[in-house]
């Protein structure tokens, strides 16, 4: 296994009885780097993330965990911490009665992050001791990711973090996730959240029922689609809209608001044009992601072609 990778796994297949939950899935995630997970309902996300998190095994394919093969019996591996379908917590418990139990299940020589400086990783020192039955669903998120941290882990696995958070939580959990990553940590990151993954990650891993249809960086979906559609904002529209029309390669959509439609190069050549001609661009940006545009038609021609 490279040194670099925190995930190796190649042709993972795992059934439910007749279902096909993953078809031959190949996965590289390298450490120090936060990989995103995109898939429709039922794509095998959810499966992948178990098999990571040693909550399954899978029925064919190997598969490698910070440098270690996992074996087919179930185990969490050394090294690795998450959760799927949310954070299981006791309501009863206060946030920092929760941690405790969680930290005293490893044992006494356990080695684990304290829990008064995950709760304040997290942003919770406020609520430690408020019992999690009123927390909300972006607290009982958050608290989720500090009984993760607890474990201080090499490989962290999350399936939507961002659920039911704020603008200010979300912003302060994707600093955490940030941070972990600089610090050398693995980030596995399942979200429907087009915009969280863009902003995260690095690299994105496409599934659709069951198999991969893209696996690599975010700028290589961006260069894979021949064209996006892109609001131009400038300080002259009219010029702009006359060398807009001029540009091979370039779509007018809309001549209200400027949306062109265009491949990357068609578009550099037309900002170059619009900089020639002393027409500052204000803003340029893609109506939809390259990720989404990337998503919905990654997951339909795989949805077509079953």
């Amino acid at each position: 296994m490279d040194a670099s990778l925190a995930v190796r796994a190649r042709g993972i297949t795992k059934c439910f009885g007749d279902v096909v939950a993953l078809d031959g899935v190949d996965l590289d995630v390298t450490e120090g780097r936060i990989h995103g997970l995109v898939g429709p309902n039922g794509a095998g996300k959810t499966t992948l993330l178990g098999l990571l998190l040693g909550l399954a095994v899978a029925d064919r394919g190997s598969l490698e965990i910070l440098g270690t093969p996992v074996g087919r019996v179930l185990s969490a591996p050394d090294g690795v911490a998450g959760f799927v379908d949310g954070p299981g917590l006791y309501p009863s418990l206060t946030a920092r009665q929760n941690l405790a139990a969680l930290a005293s299940l490893r044992g006494p020589d356990a080695r684990t992050a304290g829990i008064d400086e995950v709760l304040d990783q997290v942003g919770l020192t406020a609520v430690a001791d408020d019992r999690t039955r009123g927390f909300s669903l972006g607290m009982r998120q958050r608290l989720g990711l500090a009984a993760a941290l607890l474990t201080r882990p090499r490989l962290l696995v999350l399936d939507e973090p961002s659920n039911g958070l704020d603008p200010a939580g979300k912003r302060h959990v994707h600093g955490v996730l940030s941070r972990l990553a600089a610090d050398g940590t693995a980030v596995v990151l399942s979200s429907h959240r087009m915009d969280d993954l863009e902003a995260l990650c690095s690299e994105v891993t496409i599934l659709a029922t069951g198999r991969v249809v893209f696996s690599g960086p975010l700028g290589k979906l961006a260069a894979e689609n021949r064209e996006l559609d892109y609001r131009l904002l400038t300080s002259d529209p009219p010029a702009a809209r006359e060398l807009a029309a001029a540009v091979r390669g370039i779509e007018i959509v809309d001549a209200g608001v400027l949306v062109v439609r265009a491949s990357v190069p068609a578009l550099d050549e037309l900002v170059a044009r619009l900089v020639g001609a002393g027409v500052a661009v204000r803003e340029l940006a893609p109506v939809v992601s390259p990720l989404e545009t990337a998503f919905l038609a990654l997951t339909e021609q795989q949805e077509d072609g079953r």
